[in-house]
């Protein structure tokens, strides 16, 4: 230490404010002009501001034990920057700055990323015409689909949002749409810019140009009048949730594929992303993202069960409020639901736990749930009270959740945090569909109780995401694999 301390930390900190300054452009560059996704441990770094790169370097202390070396990525993607990479792909930066650390560095960078990234070198992996989406209702799941379809734009996405469709069409109606897409008291500000075309009803945003659509059937409306052809059409609204109702979004011309954004009824699969989605098939035109709670618990559930044996278990879910319930005291046709939501905890019924064994068939029969609704607004809770075929540990299991959560097929799905001090706010925005809270797992024996936090819009909408880029045949080359 210096005897100056002060000045040292400062130089320390502006010092690696200019190396992640001098990062944005090359993760931008890399985006928009190749298809390649940089992200540190799961975590995009495209249209990131110096801080957010810091904190990502930081975070890595949760899953490794130790901050990344912000230097050593710089200098990686300076390599990469020159070499010719091509998308859709994601590179994991952070996984490659680890791995390079624990090689003992006995070669260059260069001739590391060489041999790590050789199957994303030359060639174009993304030849595929862009696909047209179309978001039928733009509520909370709606609006925030449409951001990060937005964000996404960029030479490696082949989705485009085109337009969006919703009922009314009333004076002011689409200055109303542009300013909640604009501005979101849980999500904050959009990041970049929105304006509005009031003469041809659109919403530009970032250069999207988003076509507003005003229809109340979802038969009625001509998607190619618009140059919208072949779209997969996101219902949002819930209104329709059988093969029949979705079916009248195909009888619209344009229309090609319809994803549910709720648990649907009848002979529609229900996917959970990294569990299920295998079962999709190319020619599948109706297709169910399930519901948020359900895709927070299963991917959890699936490694549980496939690690130590799931006998039985009760799933509690401690839920942020929802739309469907009433500001203040008022009739509601659901029992306690007409009870004002920002003043009481509400005692519910959740399908998730029957939900989930749809996507794990083999936990039929084993698994009960219920739901608490919370005066919060975002940010849910599932406590998992798990009987095991094996005894255990928590370091035991905390070990294998934290392996997975770094390197496993369900490293999206499955998060991980090992901070003493998190509290739901902290989860807001998650990407995974569940984080999995280490500090609070107990374990007796074969018994375990889990807890799992899940940002209910922003967690689910990216499982969401990840079942439309399969839907439209969208696969990234994820690297290091």
């Amino acid at each position: 230490m210096s005897a100056n301390p002060s000045e040292q930390y400062l130089q320390e900190w502006k010092s690696r404010q200019s190396m992640a300054e001098k990062m944005i452009p090359l993760v931008g560059e890399m985006y928009r002009e190749r298809g390649v996704i940089v992200q540190i441990y799961g975590r995009r770094l495209m249209n990131s501001t110096t801080i957010d790169i810091i904190k990502a370097h930081r975070f890595a202390r949760q899953l490794e034990g130790h901050e990344l070396d912000l230097a050593r990525s710089f200098e990686m993607l300076e390599v990469m920057s020159k070499m010719d990479l091509h998308g859709p792909a994601r590179v994991d930066l952070g996984k490659l700055n680890s791995q390079y650390a624990a090689s003992g560095e006995g070669e260059t960078i260069s001739d590391f990323l060489g041999r790590e990234l050789a199957d994303i070198v030359s060639g174009d992996f993304g030849g595929k015409a862009p696909r047209d989406v179309v978001l039928y209702g733009f509520g909370r799941i709606g609006r925030l689909l449409a951001r990060l379809l937005v964000e996404r734009t960029g030479s490696g996405n082949k989705m485009r949002l085109r337009a969006i469709v919703v009922r009314g069409g009333r004076q002011g109606d689409l200055q109303k749409r542009a300013s909640l897409l604009r501005r979101d008291s849980i999500h904050g500000p959009f990041n970049g810019s929105i304006t509005v075309d009031e003469e041809n009803k659109a919403i530009i945003a970032n250069g999207n140009y988003i076509q507003v659509i005003y229809a109340n059937s979802p038969d009625s409306i001509d998607y190619t009048e618009y140059g919208i052809n072949n779209a997969l059409i996101v219902d949002n609204t819930g209104i329709w949730k059988d093969r029949e109702g979705l079916g009248l979004h195909l009888k619209s011309k344009g229309a090609a594929k319809v994803l549910l954004t709720a648990p649907a009824k009848g002979d529609i699969k229900n996917i959970v992303y990294g569990i299920n989605h295998q079962i999709l098939e190319p020619g599948e035109n109706i297709v169910c993202a399930a519901s948020c709670t359900t895709n927070a618990i299963v991917p959890t559930l699936k490694v549980i069960n496939d690690e130590f044996g799931i006998h039985n278990g009760h799933i509690e879910t401690v839920h942020a409020y929802t739309n469907d319930q009433n500001l203040i005291d008022n009739y509601h046709s659901a029992e306690r639901r007409g009870r004002s939501a920002p003043l009481n905890m509400v005692i519910t019924s959740t399908g998730a736990a029957k939900a989930a064994v749809k996507a794990l068939p083999e936990l039929a029969g084993k698994l009960t749930g219920n739901a608490i609704r919370v005066p919060t607004p975002n940010v849910s809770l599932a406590v998992m009270n798990l009987n095991l075929d094996r005894p255990t540990s928590k370091e035991e299991l905390n070990a294998f959740l934290r392996k997975v959560a770094i390197d496993s097929d369900l490293q999206e799905q499955i998060g991980y945090t090992a901070s003493t001090e998190l509290v739901s706010t902290d989860m807001v925005g998650a990407p995974h569909a569940g984080t999995v809270d280490s500090e609070a797992t107990i374990v007796d024996g074969g018994s375990c109780v889990l807890y799992v936090w899940y940002d209910n819009e922003a967690g689910y909408s990216q499982q969401v995401i990840r079942v439309m880029q399969d839907m439209v045949d969208l696969h990234f080359v994820d690297v290091p694999a």
